[in-house]
């Protein structure tokens, strides 16, 4: 799998306990369908461990919220069907998505791993904005 994200796309960042999580999304138009109200997204991830134990990805919890606030909760065993097992300074990067029924939104969330201690933590995933040529502009 590429360890590289995308240029000329805005990543989003955040370090807890030295595992650094950078995302970047991007609306995907060919699969979305604006007049039935199917909105979709992939995001790419980077996991990097710049710590000096060996973590291992246990599971994911995702904050999905659409541009009318409704809210989805998101849980389950490691991502895209993995459970990555990072030594100092090695990442793994994936890529997946979500559906909207809306033209925007945001996700959030948080990581559960393990060390070789067996000591269990989270780790933030960064907010980051789903955001599609069919969102209203706002500024705010």
């Amino acid at each position: 799998m590429s360890d590289k994200l995308l240029d000329n796309v805005m990543t989003f960042e955040t370090v807890t306990r030295d595992i650094r999580v950078a995302v970047q999304s991007y609306f995907l138009d060919e699969r979305s369908s604006p007049e039935t109200d199917r909105f979709i997204w992939a995001y790419r991830i980077r996991i990097v461990n710049e710590g000096a134990d060996i973590v291992t990805l246990l599971n994911r919890h995702w904050i999905i919220t659409n541009g009318k606030g409704e809210v989805e909760e998101v849980r389950g065993a490691g991502v895209v069907g993995e459970h990555p097992r990072l030594e100092p300074g090695e990442s793994f990067t994936y890529t997946s998505g979500t559906p909207l029924t809306t033209p925007s939104g945001f996700m959030v969330g948080t990581y559960e791993f393990v060390n070789e201690a067996g000591e269990q933590f989270h780790v933030d995933i960064p907010a980051f904005s789903l955001d599609s040529p069919h969102a209203e502009l706002r500024i705010n």
